[in-house]
């Protein structure tokens, strides 16, 4: 075997290794090994623990949420995000983060090279790369900021709200249901909610601690 072969195939081990060697199990349906590699890495870069909310993003469960994203998601969309998220493992062998060892994938960098690698993207010349950033910060937000505890610790958790019975609820049945299955009577009726909630009132039970 000639010596370019040695090296075609020593590189090709090299990218095999890269792309898919040392990733531990996920317990997630459709995040790839290497994918919530990546996810857990970018949501605590993104969401750093200590911070003004003391959740990082992986407490916050992004990675959950983003799985679950993906499994409602249209095939082609679905397709895209997994594009996304392979593209921001391995582009740091283009794109270096600072410091030694910058190009390693990303979920193999420190933390400090993390956050700066996400840094590079937001703030890049290149309008290709900032628009990578934004679909990337939009997915991860989205995950951070459905956490109970992020929202009660910001204060916007939702408030239970005790859903009044009007007259129409006497006509038409929950959407999507047969008449058949109106719930309520005349008795039921209570009318519209004549005051506002108080600030202090109890929250949804779905976003108690």
């Amino acid at each position: 075997m000639s010596a370019a072969a040695w090296i075609a195939l020593a590189l090709l081990a090299i990218g095999l290794r890269r792309l898919a060697l040392g990733y531990g199990p996920t317990p997630y349906r459709m995040l790839f090994r290497h994918e919530a590699a990546y996810v857990e890495a970018a949501a605590d870069a993104m969401f750093p623990p200590g911070g003004e909310i003391p959740e990082s993003g992986v407490e916050a469960g992004i990675p959950a949420h983003v799985d679950r994203y993906l499994e409602a998601m249209p095939a082609r969309q679905r397709l895209l995000i997994h594009a996304l998220f392979l593209l921001m493992e391995q582009v740091t062998l283009f794109f270096p983060a600072p410091g030694w060892g910058g190009w390693r994938r990303f979920s193999s960098l420190t933390p400090e090279q993390r956050i700066a690698s996400l840094e590079g993207w937001r703030s890049s010349r290149m309008f290709p790369r900032r628009l990578v950033f934004l679909a990337l910060r939009s997915l991860l937000t989205m995950g951070y900021f459905s956490c109970p505890s992020v929202l009660r610790a910001m204060e916007v958790a939702p408030l239970e709200i005790k859903t009044p019975v009007v007259e129409a609820d006497l006509l038409y049945p929950r959407a999507g249901r047969p008449k058949s299955e109106i719930a309520f009577g005349p008795d039921d009726v209570t009318g519209l909610l004549e005051e506002p909630l108080p600030p202090d009132a109890p929250l949804h039970p779905e976003y108690r601690g």
